[in-house]
């Protein structure tokens, strides 16, 4: 008998090469080799961070590179969408202001703390020094509806609700005039996009909508910086590739009345030749064609993971 795959990344404690890339005038990305990326943007008068890394300890890196290029303060902190792997480093950065989506701060309310629980448990190595993360949410101070506009002295940053896609909140952050996009989880690269509290129906359309601002420089969710108008093109159709090669495949299997046990096993099958090289594949698939079956079947809203339904789906799909 095969012997049963450790759960989610619990074994993972390899530790990741870090890269500080300067994309435009105003902008630099933070990436690890596939772990969790952070976006930078420096303006007139001060800095705002996308995305802040899973625990303080760990934003204290961030924060020793952007003190390299700039000695401005950091007043604002952007969370892409609610997920603990993201936004738990917030406090590190001392922000004056910490925005999110309505939707985002709706997900938080609705199924943060158990987030929380779930997310560290799968994925240890990333939440380093967790004892170092306040009590409670991270919770933001100003929320907005499909968009916001800050003004970083001259420099406009747009922040957008382009569709749902890797959660109903996500939010890109945009300059207009370098033309650089941080996507969070909307687009990944080289790395499984984790699409656990996914709108696999939606996620196509958010991606279309995504290329036709152009970006010539893209920071996404995993995987290094995307430079170039042919580099971006590329995350953003391996992104788009996996979400339809996953909902084909889910899709085949339910209209055959199979059940997800059968389902994900023809699908992690079909899709491993081709993505099975990329960062986190074992870790993702049994979540991401969970939440793809239930959308086909009864749950068109992604519903809550706690440690208990992590450890029992896993049991059910890899035990």
């Amino acid at each position: 008998m095969a012997q049963a795959k450790t759960f989610a990344s619990q074994a993972d404690m390899e530790v990741k090469q870090v890269t500080f890339t300067k994309l435009s005038d105003h902008a630099y990305a933070y990436t690890a080799e596939g772990d969790p990326n952070t976006g930078i943007i420096v303006g007139d008068d001060a800095v705002l961070v996308a995305d802040t890394q899973a625990t303080p300890a760990m934003a204290e890196d961030v924060i020793r590179r952007i003190r390299e290029v700039t000695d401005k303060p950091i007043k604002y902190v952007v969370l892409t969408h609610y997920h603990a792997v993201r936004v738990l480093g917030a406090s590190a950065y001392r922000p004056q202001q910490i925005i999110a989506s309505q939707d985002t701060y709706d997900l938080i309310v609705e199924r943060g703390e158990a987030d929380k629980a779930s997310e560290i448990g799968r994925f240890p190595r990333l939440f380093q020094n967790v004892e170092t993360v306040p009590p409670g949410m991270t919770w933001p101070t100003i929320t907005f509806n499909r968009k916001m506009t800050l003004w970083l002295g001259s420099l406009e940053v747009q922040l957008l609700q382009l569709g749902r896609g890797h959660t109903k909140g996500d939010t890109v952050v945009w300059l207009p005039k370098d033309r650089v996009l941080l996507s969070g989880d909307l687009v990944e690269f080289d790395a499984t996009p984790y699409a656990g509290d996914a709108y696999f129906k939606d996620w196509p359309t958010t991606l279309e909508n995504v290329a036709s601002l152009k970006p010539v420089a893209l920071v996404p969710g995993r995987g290094p910086a995307l430079l170039g108008e042919e580099r971006v093109a590329a995350g953003l159709k391996s992104t788009g590739d996996f979400i339809a090669d996953v909902r084909k495949s889910v899709e085949q299997g339910v209209k055959a009345g199979k059940d997800l046990n059968a389902v994900y096993k023809e699908t992690y099958a079909t899709l491993k030749p081709k993505y099975g090289h990329w960062v986190i594949f074992d870790h993702c698939m049994p979540f991401d064609v969970t939440r793809c079956f239930d959308e086909m079947t009864q749950y068109p809203d992604p519903r809550i993971w706690t440690a208990e339904r992590d450890r029992q789906m896993w049991e059910t799909l890899e035990g």
